[in-house]
């Protein structure tokens, strides 16, 4: 598939999601069994760690499909990064989402400050560029978008590895938003 089909995958698999019809192929003890050998993801996510939010039912995926990295905040961490790196660069993967979603814990807690223990603290960091970039008063969710957004922009500017398959070998980075409420899947960019 290029990149086109598999967001075209994707958000079919969260239609499924949002209408209660999720098709539960590649799912069995067959694709277990097809998987021993190794696995080629056709896409990474960035997710936020939070319960309520599953990209493997999210986007209706089978065993193999998605290769999901999760971290409070869907932040771009070194080590969130490295795991990214690792599968585009050995796994092939072709398409990476950057995921946040309404109401992120994480997102609330930077915006809120305070003193959370340091290495909390650190991870909020990473956030703090998206509530400078929001307007004065900017809602959480409108927060959640832009860390979503700057995110996977950082992904291309940390990275040399993601940099150089988005320029040479076609990988393509968007990000999206988790609606809580309905389960639906926005993409933004």
């Amino acid at each position: 598939m290029n990149t086109d089909q598999i967001i075209e995958k994707l958000k079919t698999g969260n239609a499924n999601f949002v209408a209660d019809k999720l098709d539960r192929k590649l799912q069995d003890s067959e694709r277990k069994n097809e998987l021993n050998s190794g696995q080629q993801p056709h896409t990474i996510i960035l997710s936020c760690a939070d319960s309520r939010v599953v990209p493997e039912l999210t986007f209706d995926a089978g065993l193999g499909e998605l290769f999901v990295v999760r971290v409070a905040g869907n932040i771009a961490n070194t080590s969130s990064i490295a795991s990214i790196e690792y599968a585009v660069a050995h796994l092939g993967s072709k398409v990476i989402v950057v995921l946040g979603h309404q109401s992120c814990g994480a997102v609330t807690a930077a915006v809120s400050g305070g003193d959370n223990g340091y290495n909390l603290n650190h991870l909020l960091a990473h956030i703090k560029p998206a509530i400078y970039e929001s307007e004065d008063g900017a809602d959480i969710n409108n927060i959640v978008k832009i860390n979503a957004k700057l995110n996977a922009k950082e992904l291309v500017v940390r990275s040399s590895i993601i940099k150089d398959a988005v320029e040479n070998k076609g990988l393509q980075i968007v990000y999206a938003y988790y609606n809580l409420n309905s389960g639906k899947v926005d993409f933004l960019g």
